[in-house]
């Protein structure tokens, strides 16, 4: 009975994946298109602003987090798990938080998408994957609204070897590590094409 449960929603992971490789040639697309301008005009100009390294670092910390969480649901350590998957949420939201605060810096800059090519890219790419963890942010409000239902150990226990419950958990994991690579991806790109143009600054 428990293996139908679990077969009936591996769509859902299928879905996932499809989804993931649908925003994945998205933003390849979006790569080429820039390569493409840069080769045509070597004069693109990147400034990425400075607080997009600390927003990598939090996203980077929320996987670790994230990480822990799920062992710890594994482990049946209900506690642990409610206090990681949080942190998780905390950080995501403030990840968010950062990205807007880069955007600030690069208006305030006088940095806007009709005057500087580099930094209509930054704004396409920071701005979609925004979009994305937006979603991730959802999901990890629902499963930490789900936890703290549960504060009973029992209650957490019957609903951690639920099989749907597992695998909303693991799919949730996965789409996140997903934003955390895409972003991570994403700003070594930039942070590369800065570094070929003379006079660009991070």
């Amino acid at each position: 009975m428990l293996k139908q449960l679990t077969k009936r929603r591996e769509p859902l992971s299928f879905m996932l994946y499809l989804g993931i490789l649908g925003s994945s040639l998205l933003f390849f697309f979006i790569i080429l298109v820039f390569v493409k301008k840069e080769f045509s005009n070597q004069q693109i100009t990147l400034k990425i602003p400075g607080v997009f390294w600390a927003s990598t670092w939090i996203i980077l910390v929320s996987s670790s987090t994230l990480h822990w969480a799920n062992k710890a649901f594994r482990e049946e350590r209900f506690r642990s798990y409610r206090l990681n998957i949080s942190l998780t949420l905390i950080f995501g939201i403030v990840f968010m938080i950062l990205q807007a605060l880069g955007w600030r810096q690069m208006i305030i800059s006088g940095i806007t998408m009709s005057n500087n090519t580099g930094g209509m890219f930054i704004y396409i790419l920071s701005g979609l994957h925004l979009i994305h963890a937006l979603g991730g942010i959802i999901a990890l409000g629902v499963a930490n609204k789900d936890a703290f239902q549960r504060m009973e150990y029992v209650e957490s226990y019957v609903y951690s070897v639920n099989p749907p419950n597992q695998l909303k958990l693991r799919l949730i994991s996965i789409y996140w590590h997903f934003i955390d690579a895409l972003w991570l991806l994403l700003f070594i790109f930039l942070l590369y094409h800065a570094s070929q143009n003379p006079g660009n600054s991070n």
